[in-house]
């Protein structure tokens, strides 16, 4: 079947996670990704741990389907190369060290001039302008400047999202937006230029708590795995050892929750609990009631009144619990991969497509498409070695 990015060629001068998940999903889509390298180590996310049969658990996650070159732009035969592979492509993405572009004659002003229909995605930590331009961002720090970490944690203790949510945000983003400029670029034949910010991104997602804080008002407090503002919602012990996670949502459901789950109908109308914002300011005497009903079932118990009665919940899944899903396994998600490693299993990409199958080639080795890409170029052998031997490949 023909992808939607069949015939779209990508040069990305990428490293960690924004960037290589932007690429990755533009080759799950059928574009020719062609991933720039450091000579030797490559992406530094390749030596991050090497939890995948030895090689790095973030890499093997946004790497796949892409070709691997390394070049030295230090070094102008490396660059020269560079150079021309962008004449030929399509879109160029880059989440280099700020001004590092620039510096090496890949911003946007000067590519666009010689390559109109060029389309540039800049992903940084805060834009290319303003106060903070130039600072370095990693994605925990994206995270406390977005106002994320005061929101998530417990009371006491502020806590980071357990993935590179600030990074996952940015590179979705920056995804998107080279999408919208294909479509663009179709309807006036022009590239254009994306800057895309870590912070702007997860700023976007925190678009509930900065509202709920409105004009100096108290932003929701810390509550852990629980809401924040809704109660009941979030985790609950059962007498297994095992956790639970629920969410009430309107009255009609707190009604069935003390009918069917908790068997004490006449505490729907308690004055204390009979509204959110009661249960709510009473959280601590409903949950007492619900971890005393609870600690006499199993998980599965609870699990099985839930939802007879239609209540919206959860296992609490730790990472061998989503390997195994059920669901994962029934909609047959999973596929095998190449590696440097050898074949591993990866999920494909969220939402089932009816007119073309996704793209799911192996993740590359360091270099390992060096050679062909420079022969695609017109090198010969001796030039070839020649840059292998000054260490520009």
């Amino acid at each position: 079947m023909t992808r939607p990015l069949d015939g779209i060629t990508v040069i990305s001068l990428e490293h960690a996670i924004a960037a290589p998940f932007c690429t990755r999903q533009l080759a799950d889509l059928g574009a020719r990704v062609i991933k720039v390298e450091r000579p030797g180590t490559g992406d530094f996310a390749r030596a991050y741990d090497q939890r995948v049969d030895g090689e790095a658990s973030h890499f093997v996650w946004v790497n796949r389907s892409k070709e691997s070159l390394t070049l030295d732009l230090k070094q102008p035969a490396a660059l020269a190369v560079l150079q021309e592979l962008i004449a030929g492509a399509d879109v160029l993405v880059q989440n280099l060290a700020p001004g590092a572009a620039a510096r090496m004659g890949l911003g946007y002003e000067t590519l666009q001039a010689a390559h109109p229909a060029l389309i540039v995605c800049d992903i940084s930590g805060y834009g290319e302008d303003g106060p903070y331009r130039d600072k370095k961002a990693y994605d925990l720090l994206i995270q406390s400047e977005a106002g994320f970490l005061s929101v998530t944690g417990t009371p006491d203790t502020p806590c980071k999202s357990g993935n590179s949510i600030a990074d996952i945000a940015a590179g979705m983003y920056a995804y998107t937006g080279v999408l919208a400029a294909l479509m663009q670029r179709g309807k006036t034949g022009r590239g254009s230029h994306i800057d895309v910010s870590m912070l702007e991104s997860l700023a976007e997602w925190m678009g509930y708590p900065m509202y709920y804080a409105y004009q100096g008002a108290p932003p929701p407090p810390r509550n852990a795995a629980a809401h924040a503002t809704i109660y009941p919602y979030g985790p609950f012990a059962a007498g297994d050892g095992g956790t639970v996670m629920l969410g009430l949502q309107n009255e009609r459901e707190w009604q069935l929750f003390c009918e069917k789950v908790l068997l004490q109908p006449a505490l729907a109308g308690d004055a204390r609990f009979d509204a959110n914002a009661r249960r709510n300011a009473n959280r601590e005497a409903l949950q007492a009631v619900i971890l005393e009903t609870f600690s006499t079932l199993s998980t599965a118990q609870v699990l099985e009144r839930l939802d007879a009665a239609q209540i919206a919940n959860a296992r609490m899944n730790d990472m061998a619990g989503l390997w195994a899903h059920p669901q994962l396994q029934a909609r047959a998600r999973w596929r095998e991969v190449g590696s440097p490693a050898g074949p591993i299993p990866a999920l494909l990409p969220p939402g089932r497509q009816s007119a073309f199958d996704y793209r799911m080639d192996p993740v590359p080795a360091v270099g390992e498409h060096t050679e062909a890409i420079l022969q695609s170029l017109g090198r010969d052998a001796v030039t070839i070695a020649a840059l292998r031997a000054a260490e520009a490949i």
